[in-house]
């Protein structure tokens, strides 16, 4: 078994959901007493996300490039950024070991289930920003992004909520009517990209299928780690 190398803290709220489903998907594989070789780096996300605010987004590439490091030294064989909205800095994590892009993920599970258009759920960053939208597409995905009030209320929620560790109905609810919109303007599928969503929702709250990236994404990490896949290839 390979070293899984988790790179969290943004939030711990949705790491910690990482490590138990990384252990969770070995202990299936493996059974018995197994669990998984994992090293954890666990930023402060009040100075990540001060970052964000202010759109210094290099300066988050540092921070992020230095904690890869410390991964790789400390044994990690892979880099899992915990994190959809901080992919945006994913260039700045060439640290030396793999790198595991939780957007090819992502477009590798939407490819196998036959979905071709897909509404994308996130922070503001991750909806209305190219880098994580554009990876998609370079799989060959069409992308919907909610209207401009929806990723005001999809992102406050993830902010105000969320990383807080507060659980609303209602905000279930309004995350409901915005899967709901999105299915309406012709999405075939809908992507959880933020991976505290769900927390929040799951298949249930979606008519049509929903792509965890919290799930897929650390269930790929232990997979290669077990040696049962490769890497998705990088887009062309």
């Amino acid at each position: 078994m390979k070293t899984i190398g988790l790179l969290g803290g943004m939030s711990w709220e949705s790491s910690a959901e990482y490590y138990r489903l990384v252990n969770s998907r070995v202990r299936e594989a493996l059974g018995g007493y197994h669990s998984a070789r994992v090293v954890l780096y666990s930023v402060d996300f009040a100075e990540i996300e001060a970052l964000q605010s202010s759109g210094d987004w290099v300066a988050a590439g540092q921070a992020l490039a230095a904690a890869a490091s410390a991964l790789a030294a400390a044994g990690a064989d892979v880099i899992v950024l915990c994190t959809n909205t901080m992919h945006k800095v994913a260039s700045s994590l060439e640290v030396g070991v793999p790198f595991l892009h939780l957007g090819g993920t992502t477009a590798a599970a939407v490819r196998a289930a036959g979905v071709s258009r897909v509404g994308l759920l996130g922070t503001a960053f991750t909806m209305s920003q190219p880098f994580y939208r554009e990876r998609l597409a370079a799989h060959g995905l069409s992308v919907l992004a909610p209207s401009d009030v929806d990723q005001q209320r999809v992102h406050r929620v993830i902010y105000d909520e969320l990383v807080q560790g507060v659980v609303l109905p209602a905000s279930r609810e309004a995350y409901r009517g915005v899967i709901s919109r999105l299915v309406e303007a012709g999405a075939e599928g809908v992507i959880y990209g933020c991976t505290e969503i769900e927390l929040l929702v799951d298949q249930s709250d979606s008519p049509v299928p929903a792509f965890p990236t919290t799930r897929l994404h650390a269930e790929a990490a232990v997979d290669w780690a077990l040696g049962l896949r490769e890497l998705p290839p990088a887009p062309v």
